[in-house]
């Protein structure tokens, strides 16, 4: 199976006018795609491959089509902030494969883990990924290109909160209405997935990895994701820095909203199932024992029955 993904990945270089690649080798750590490191001539370049399922303990199909979409992310928000994706070098739909740009940065999620919260580059997050929200909010052309309800729902909405509606009986009307809220919202173009560990720290500022969940759909959903995963990071390794780059991060953002006023009440309460779905829902994170998921899940419980509509950071998460 190996040397047949390798035969696939060489033609389709070639037929995409890349080139012949002096080597082509398997990445691990990914759960939803295959990627592939490839040395062509011109330099370094990363091959990319949406699987069907899933490699995670549950069983989590999505459509492969999402590759196509993540393609078309990459290049929408290129063009929107320039820097903040890798360059996108060829394509071929129907074989569900892209080329992009091979950077050589630290993960995001790697300097947390070793202690460096960095508020400075929290803002350059916030404000790219408002950036990005900005210049194709309310563009009818962009959302024509992202047809991606289904998919959406699919590796997002379902595995995170309807699957933990199933686990928290008393909460199920909130965590279902949330989903439901999220999924009529056609504002902007949402990546889907705005993790720490999708973001690489380059000098400009951040580069934005992953989005398989690309969908012209809620853009409170990117910034409630990613400030889910700075709570998170708290509980693994409790920084009180996390706090001044959660701040920075949803100040920066919320600066530079220009297409509603009511955003960050849908971010506030959004965030807390987000919280709950990483200790139970179909993708726990995989850092917290069990004794630090019990903190997380009656935190998320707490924040979700209170129902705070204001963006604030939870003051037992540290």
């Amino acid at each position: 199976m190996e040397d047949q993904a390798a035969r696939t990945v060489a033609g389709f270089l070639e037929s995409t006018g890349l080139g012949r690649a002096s080597t082509i080798r398997a990445l691990s750590g990914g759960v939803s795609s295959d990627i592939w490191r490839v040395d062509l001539p011109r330099g370094p370049a990363c091959v990319k491959r949406a699987l069907p399922r899933l490699r995670v303990a549950q069983l989590w199909e999505a459509p492969v089509e999402r590759n196509r979409y993540e393609r078309l992310w990459l290049q929408a928000a290129g063009e929107a902030v320039p820097g903040c994706a890798p360059a996108v070098l060829s394509w071929d739909d129907e074989q569900g494969l892209f080329a992009m740009q091979y950077l050589d940065y630290p993960v995001w999620k790697e300097r947390l883990r070793l202690g460096d919260a960095d508020p400075a580059f929290a803002e350059k997050v916030g404000a790219a990924l408002a950036g990005i929200h900005a210049a194709t909010a309310g563009r009818e052309d962009v959302a024509k290109r992202f047809p991606t309800d289904k998919i959406f729902y699919a590796i997002r909405l379902e595995p995170y909160l309807v699957a933990t509606a199933g686990k928290h009986p008393d909460l199920r009307s909130k965590l279902l209405s949330l989903a439901e809220r999220t999924a009529k919202q056609k504002k902007a173009l949402v990546h889907g997935d705005v993790s720490p560990k999708n973001i690489l720290v380059a000098p400009r500022g951040p580069v934005f990895l992953d989005a398989e969940c690309a969908w012209y759909g809620d853009p409170a959903f990117d910034l409630a994701f990613c400030l889910n995963h700075l709570i998170l990071k708290s509980f693994w390794t409790p920084n009180p820095a996390l706090q001044t780059c959660f701040e920075s991060l949803r100040d920066h953002y919320l600066a530079g909203v220009t297409w509603e006023s009511s955003i960050e009440e849908r971010v506030a309460t959004l965030l807390p199932g987000l919280l709950l779905a990483r200790v139970d829902g179909k993708s726990p994170v995989e850092y917290l024992d069990e004794e630090k998921r019990e903190q997380v899940r009656q935190l998320a419980r707490r924040m979700l029955i209170a129902e705070e509509k204001r963006l604030r950071w939870p003051r037992s998460s540290t």
